[in-house]
């Protein structure tokens, strides 16, 4: 079992910044690939980004590459977002998840075995 608590979120000014972060417990935080999520109301959740356990690789969605960076620190078992220039088509519930056995960056939801609760950005216009 692997819990995952965000926290980070709120709201912010159009070209405002924001970083969020994943805590992890239960299982060895560098043995699995980590993604964050996001899910507007009436939209289905997507990717946003990932990294991998080493944190040596990453992937990002179109919409975020350039603005957002995901990073994380294997020593306090977090996984971080940071968002820049932010827009208001990124408010949105944006939720950490964990990849227990992947062989490769997924950004498929259903590759994703443990999921946060999830915490909401909201950029004001």
């Amino acid at each position: 079992q692997v819990q995952l608590v965000e926290s980070g979120g709120g709201l912010v000014q159009a070209g405002g910044s924001l970083r969020l972060s994943c805590a992890a417990s239960g299982r060895t935080f560098s043995n699995y690939h980590m993604g964050w999520f996001r899910q507007a109301p009436g939209k289905e959740r997507e990717f946003v980004a990932a990294v991998t356990w080493s944190g040596s690789t990453t992937a990002y969605a179109d919409s975020v590459l350039g603005r957002f960076t995901i990073s994380r620190d294997n020593a306090k078992n977090t996984v971080y977002l940071q968002m820049n220039s932010l827009k208001p088509e990124d408010t949105a519930v944006y939720y950490c998840a964990a990849d227990m056995d992947g062989d490769y960056l997924s950004s498929r939801k259903y590759d994703y075995h443990y999921w946060g609760q999830g915490t909401q950005v909201t950029v004001s216009s």
